[in-house]
């Protein structure tokens, strides 16, 4: 009788504690870890449902492999947002910036010295999905080439490092709609972006840019250039000097 209920006790305490303990995510593991160096490198949303952290590991010789892992607000779930991705684009920690509305997420990422891209992601709960089909980044270098201000610039589409030091960042104020620079848009509708590369070590010196933006429209998935960005973008085209003899 006395065993009876000690057994029936300690069923309902053990699925009391089974209740009541959260199963932890699984996270990156181990062999990774917790990059809290700065402030920036861990971020969490506007909405605070959504936090991000970076991880890194040693491979020695070949440098840093970096993962950026998104948890719910009580760490209980996890996801990772670049899987499968090689050190060639996660070997550098990443800045991350979310919209106002906290459902589209962008990631600055460094991929070498002197050089930048962007990628774009869309929320799903606590999970993400990649909304650009190639990097945010290469996309509005596709723009760019489109311009009449592109015109006797060189580039090769199928090598991000036919432009030296090519760079593409996300302009600050996206958490208040850029109202900074004037702009009285839809919330969490516009991602301006800026574009800059130089001509080191050319042969023969062309054109080049430095902090020539564009804007990409979230709903629309296009790129324009407002009328406001004229003044800034022509004095962002930069054309070489006459040679030296």
């Amino acid at each position: 009788m006395f065993g009876s209920s000690l057994r029936a006790l300690l069923i309902l305490l053990l699925a009391a504690l089974t209740t009541v303990v959260p199963v932890r995510a699984e996270g990156p593991g181990a062999k990774f870890k917790l990059l809290a160096d700065d402030p920036n490198d861990t971020m969490t949303s506007p909405d605070h449902q959504l936090r991000i952290e970076q991880y890194w590991k040693d491979l020695g010789d070949q440098g840093y492999l970096h993962q950026f892992w998104i948890f719910d607000s009580q760490h209980h779930h996890s996801f990772l947002l670049n899987k499968e991705e090689k050190i060639d684009v996660a070997g550098y920690p990443a800045g991350f910036r979310f919209t106002p509305d906290s459902q589209w997420l962008v990631r600055m990422q460094k991929l070498g010295a002197g050089y930048m891209t962007l990628f774009l992601y869309r929320r799903s709960g606590y999970r993400f999905s990649v909304a650009t089909p190639k990097p945010l980044g290469e996309l509005a270098w596709d723009y760019f080439f489109r311009q009449p201000a592109s015109k006797l610039m060189v580039r090769d589409p199928k090598d991000p490092y036919s432009l030296d030091h090519a760079v593409a960042v996300l302009i600050k104020g996206l958490d208040e709609n850029y109202a900074w620079m004037g702009q009285h848009w839809p919330d969490s509708r516009y991602l301006v972006i800026s574009l800059s590369f130089d001509i080191q070590g050319q042969d023969k010196p062309t054109p080049w840019i430095e902090n020539w933006h564009c804007v990409y429209d979230l709903k629309t998935g296009t790129f324009s250039v407002p009328a406001d960005f004229a003044d800034n973008n022509a004095n962002a085209v930069k054309t070489p000097g006459p040679a030296r003899q």
